[in-house]
């Protein structure tokens, strides 16, 4: 069993302090070294900044404020550098507790490089039922099941719940150049994969349980397509829809989604954005919209 562990939660905009009183709670019962780490990554709110200040009451717990926001890679690597112990369990600050049992299941996990734990999709399906996020999280969760995650370790690996030993963190970091929303969880799991560095997958979620607005969702959406074109050339076979828009620009089909784009996209965003969202229009927006960046 592992003996220590640092826990590193990034934050933006976000309230952290019953998420790491929930951590703090099971990590104190176990005979462990451990620190909690907070980084706010610069934000804006000032309500959340001051309502995390709370979490350097907690024992073993920080709150590091940053004085502007570097992006999802930078910070991660930062904190790693902040951490003390030979584990580093990174989780998003949107996440929550769902088991009596989490931190223990990662110590007892027989991996010693890379663990991902998984997420589970939590809410009420009734009151989101129009929420597009939750929709399109709930529709796609049966693919990332522990045993479809371990089929492809590397490019189904992603940053919300993941143990990795902080020597590899350290020589391996995110690659900061992401700079934008999106992939920077692709690309950590290809380095990984290029270095032989194993990934186990194991059924030990976090809740997902916060979602944003449609407008916003579809923002980032937006913002991640424009870091697939940056990235092209180093993401293809870790990005599904990269690899559909490559075989269509192959065969010479992309010019007829990108006309239908410039008919259609605005019309299609509207109703994504809107109070009635069909999930149907998700996936042919974004692969018109990313033909259409190639443009």
């Amino acid at each position: 069993m592992k003996s220590e562990l640092s826990i590193l939660i990034p934050a933006y905009n976000l309230c952290c302090v019953d998420l790491v009183r929930q951590l703090e709670g099971q990590a104190s019962a176990l005979d462990i070294d451990y620190e909690i780490i907070v980084a706010d990554d610069g934000s804006t709110s000032a309500v959340a900044r001051e309502t995390n200040r709370k979490i350097n009451l907690v024992k073993c717990c920080r709150y590091w404020e940053r004085p502007f926001n570097v992006g999802r890679a930078a910070i991660r690597n930062a904190l790693a550098r902040e951490s003390r112990f030979r584990y580093l369990l990174f989780i998003d600050g949107d996440m929550t507790v769902v088991r009596p049992d989490f931190i223990e299941a990662y110590l007892r996990a027989e991996g010693d490089e890379v663990i991902d734990g998984g997420v589970e999709i939590c809410g009420d399906a009734v009151a989101l039922r129009w929420n597009l996020r939750f929709r399109y999280e709930k529709a796609n969760e049966h693919l990332h099941t522990v045993d479809k995650r371990q089929q492809n370790p590397y490019s189904d690996f992603h940053t919300a719940n993941f143990l990795v030993r902080r020597d590899i963190m350290l020589s391996h970091g995110f690659d900061e150049r992401y700079s934008r929303y999106g992939y920077e969880d692709v690309a950590f799991g290809k380095e990984l994969k290029r270095c032989g560095i194993a990934i186990l997958h194991i059924d030990n979620p976090l809740g997902f349980s916060s979602f944003e607005g449609n407008k916003e969702f579809v923002d980032k959406t937006d913002e991640s397509l424009m870091t697939l074109v940056d990235f092209t050339d180093e993401l293809y076979g870790y990005s599904r829809l990269l690899d559909l828009a490559r075989r269509l620009r192959s065969l010479h089909l992309s010019a007829f989604v990108v006309a239908f784009h410039k008919l259609f996209g605005s019309l299609l965003r509207r109703n994504l954005c809107g109070k009635r969202p069909m999930l149907a229009l998700f996936n042919p927006y974004k692969l018109g919209k990313l033909l259409y960046l190639y443009k």
